[in-house]
């Protein structure tokens, strides 16, 4: 047993990079890797792309932090937060959340920049050289994001499905006198949680799923067809020319959400009953304490981004001396910022409502997706000048979703460049052809989702992947770079780009903190696992097992990429393991990394 572990960590240590002297400056050789020793041929090609053309970069630094905090904060800031903070506690949610942001959210997004501007690769290629035995995690990331960016692009024809409709006079979810609204069932104000009876939002939602459940695909809704194709060509056009392109979007998109929020928590927190929902948002139940970590961790992880890629694509178009530490709290702030702004801006607006219609507020607020698609339209409805602030507010949503789409699309294309980017280029002969092609695959595997059950196969998509997948890509992820890879290489290539050491906070959470919290989290969620569910709908045997599928098509490639390393060393387990170059190799970084 003692000699297969050797031998597993030396496959995993023996071909990780060789950090360069710490008081050097500038990037490797001046370029991708060619510093970063041993250079596999067969698996990491980042040199001979890099010779075709250099990688390019973010046109400044405010590029970087603004496509980096619009990737973080997301529609899940605005639905899920608020909902997990008021389901798990109030005020008391904050606790775990807090911990789990300063414990794991910063340390962890710290060291995802720190690997992408280090190696100026994509997660793939990043990750093979940081732990060649784990270098499947690379593949998996990118699997991971590219799959969630073909069902969240969903969300985005949602908000052009909700916008359009909001132009008109009167709001067509205001009323029960529509043509899709089943009369005898529907109620013109909102009848809470505890009844039959559903509220003409909650109607003009069902339009996008008029079947019973995912057995039924009830053929394509068109109108919403439409919206996707928009949507996606709105994702195009915004990153055909890369980070050059999207660095420039990012200053409209990741800044105009913020007006809109604060413009609307202006607005209602004057509005009857608007402070009684902020009560009930912030008041601390201490009872739950113990009970929602789980909950924090994985929206923290949700949010900020840990272990989809993106973080480290985009950080490999930084400049090699980029202030990256500085970059992470940005970030990590302005994440938890806005969810905390998004609650106060719901829940102002639900506490309105439940005034209005003299109901509590626990029986308004609700989960998902239908916080922002059924709740808070109803609200809109009431509010006034209603014509100004429904079509803003759908904006903003769109303006949410399109900053975290550009990011996910963009580690499978960044892959690709570095990957087979001179093969691809002989074929496609230019980059933008490479985003269109990715584009049109993904629009084409969203199409399931705009069915007239399509609101099923979404639901099923976003729990195996960004539930069940994720917590598995995320431990072993850190299990690579904090524990084989080690803390002090990766205290060294901190050092060679920004002058210092990384202080004893990130050291210790990275040694110990972090992986063991994370390993907590990934224990806690496989004990206490639940199957996917849309409100009381369960989902059938075949459509579980359709999801674990959708699970494995990423996790399957950590132990695959596993298989693979084992297979490439010759020898015995025994000579390997002891084989006297290898101790000169080990002695030879040691002395590398204490220089």
């Amino acid at each position: 047993g003692w000699t297969i572990a050797r031998k597993l960590l030396h496959i995993a240590r023996t071909t990780t990079m060789e950090i360069p002297t710490a008081n050097s400056k500038g990037p490797p050789g001046g370029r991708d890797s060619d510093a970063l020793k041993p250079l596999r041929r067969q698996m990491i090609t980042a040199s001979r792309v890099g010779a075709e053309a250099p990688r390019p970069t973010w046109g400044g630094r405010l590029d970087f932090i603004l496509a980096s905090v619009g990737y973080a904060v997301g529609l899940g800031n605005v639905w899920r937060f608020p909902y997990l903070c008021y389901s798990s506690g109030g005020g008391a949610f904050m606790v775990p959340y807090l911990t789990m942001v300063i414990l794991c959210g910063i340390p962890l997004l710290f060291m995802e920049f720190s690997i992408g501007q280090y190696t100026r690769l994509g997660p793939v290629h990043a990750l093979a050289k940081i732990c060649p035995l784990l270098k499947g995690v690379g593949v998996a990331t990118v699997v991971i994001s590219f799959v969630f960016s073909t069902y969240y692009n969903v969300l985005m024809s949602w908000a052009l499905y909700y916008l359009f409709h909001s132009f008109g006079s009167t709001l067509p979810w205001k009323s029960c006198n529509n043509t899709w609204n089943e009369v005898g069932n529907c109620s013109s104000g909102f009848p809470g949680n505890g009844t039959h009876l559903q509220s003409a939002s909650q109607q003009f939602f069902e339009v996008l799923q008029k079947t019973k459940g995912i057995e039924e695909s009830g053929g394509v809704h068109w109108e919403l067809f439409g919206y996707l194709i928009l949507s996606w060509v709105i994702v195009y056009l915004c990153i055909f020319k890369g980070v050059k392109s999207t660095g420039k979007v990012v200053y409209f998109t990741a800044v105009f959400p913020y007006f809109i929020l604060i413009a609307l928590l202006i607005n209602n927190v004057q509005l009857p009953g608007a402070v009684n929902g902020i009560l009930y948002f912030v008041t601390p139940v201490w009872g739950k304490l113990f009970e929602v970590w789980l909950n924090a961790a994985a929206q923290v992880f949700n949010s900020v981004g840990i272990a989809f890629g993106s973080m480290i694509s985009m950080a490999s178009y930084n400049k090699f001396n980029n202030n990256i530490l500085r970059d992470s709290l940005i970030v990590s702030f302005t994440n938890s910022f806005t969810s905390l702004l998004a609650g106060f801006v719901i829940f102002s607006a639900i506490g309105y409502m439940a005034h209005i219609h003299n109901l509590p507020v626990e029986n308004i607020a609700t989960d998902g997706p239908g916080l922002v698609f059924v709740v808070y339209p109803e609200v809109l409805s009431t509010m006034p000048v209603f014509q100004l602030w429904a079509p803003l507010f759908f904006f903003m949503l769109l303006c949410l979703g399109l900053d975290s789409q550009f990011a996910t699309v963009e580690v499978a294309i960044t892959f690709i460049k570095d990957e087979f980017g001179p093969q691809v280029l002989r074929f496609l002969k230019r980059e933008e052809l490479l985003t269109l092609v990715m584009c049109s695959i993904g629009f084409l595997l969203g199409i399931p989702h705009v069915t007239k059950g399509g609101i099923y196969v979404f639901q099923l998509m976003d729990h195996y992947t960004a539930v069940v997948s994720l917590m598995f890509l995320a431990f072993f992820e850190v299990v690579a770079v904090c524990w084989i890879f080690g803390v002090p290489r990766l205290s060294s290539i901190v050092k060679r780009m920004q002058g210092n050491n990384p202080n004893i906070y990130f050291r210790v959470c990275w040694l110990l903190l972090s992986p063991l919290l994370v390993l907590c989290i990934l224990i806690s969620s496989i004990v206490y696992y639940t199957p996917a569910h849309y409100g009381e709908y369960s989902y059938p045997g075949w459509a579980e097992a359709v999801g674990w599928c959708v699970s494995l098509v990423s996790i399957i490639w950590i132990p695959l990429g596993a298989i693979q390393e084992i297979k490439r060393h010759k020898g015995s387990l025994l000579q390997v393991s002891t084989s006297p170059g290898n101790h000169v190799y080990f002695s030879g970084m040691t002395n590398k990394v204490s220089a």
